[in-house]
């Protein structure tokens, strides 16, 4: 073979596997350029969405700042009770730290606010006191506590004599009564919509929920030693139900004494300013 030839041969051969690696890169050049491609797409698909986050998290910081100051605001104005002592100041001061951030928040005044601080001792003393059971339910609205309480633990069924397995619950609440001068306690009777027996002792159940409500004020008063100037009745038939009365289950449900423990910040500021 001559010179010529075998160059030609060579550069034929070449030619040949250099275009297929050719290809081969050429596959894998598109492959990469749509993996780069995609990963630019979830790239920017992640940086919206870490921005939002960081926008959100920046909103949220923004309203806990704006909410931090004004409930520090409220605490600032504790200073201003010049008939309260100061440990009496310190007391209320840690109290608002300590309850809900949000309620205090809604506070719109200086009363809201010891109201609210009031409220709050007061339910922790009731929790410490009934316990967990399930028939008892504390609740704070609006700086008032309410306690539902089942009448199976107060009264017989249709009946507005206070059973004694109730001594123990309104021994509790009278401690906690007693204990705090600046509150006043309602208490509400709550029934289903059975109609009273016609011929009973009971006219209708408008008079079963009063009988039963002056009923556990009396055993407070007479009983347990609870001021009744403190004391407030009422009654609120099946109106005010919390369930349907579509079950027998619901009715019981229904069938309660509300315990309604209002705060009086007159008495409260009048007590604290005579003991300084």
């Amino acid at each position: 073979m001559n010179t010529v030839a075998l160059v030609g041969a060579t550069i034929l051969t070449v030619s040949c596997v250099s275009k297929k690696k050719y290809t081969e890169l050429e596959t894998k050049y598109d492959n990469t350029r749509v993996s780069l491609t995609k990963t630019q797409v979830e790239k920017e698909e992640l940086e919206a969405k870490y921005s939002a986050i960081e926008n959100r998290v920046a909103d949220y910081n923004s309203k806990i700042n704006s909410l931090r100051d004004d409930n520090y605001q409220k605490l600032d104005l504790v200073e201003n009770l010049a008939v309260m002592s100061e440990s009496t100041k310190d007391k209320m001061r840690q109290t608002l730290r300590n309850v809900d951030q949000n309620e205090l928040s809604q506070a719109k005044s200086l009363e809201d606010s010891m109201n609210l601080a009031i409220s709050y001792n007061l339910k922790k003393n009731l929790d410490n006191s009934v316990g967990e059971d399930e028939d008892i339910q504390v609740d704070i609205d609006e700086t008032v506590v309410m306690i539902n309480v089942s009448d199976k633990l107060l009264f017989n069924s249709g009946s507005y004599r206070v059973s004694n397995k109730a001594d123990g619950l309104l021994q509790r609440l009278a401690d906690v009564i007693n204990s705090e001068p600046a509150i006043e306690v309602m208490v509400e009777g709550h029934t289903d919509d059975q109609t009273v027996k016609p011929g009973a002792y009971i006219k209708d159940n408008w008079e079963l929920s009063v009988e039963r409500s002056t009923a556990i004020i009396r055993e407070l008063q007479d009983k347990y030693d609870v001021d009744p100037s403190k004391l407030i009745a009422a009654g609120r038939s099946s109106y005010l139900p919390l369930v349907d009365n579509a079950t027998k289950e619901d009715r019981a449900k229904n069938r309660r004494t509300r315990i309604v423990i209002l705060p009086n910040l007159d008495k409260f500021l009048s007590m604290v300013s005579s003991t300084d």
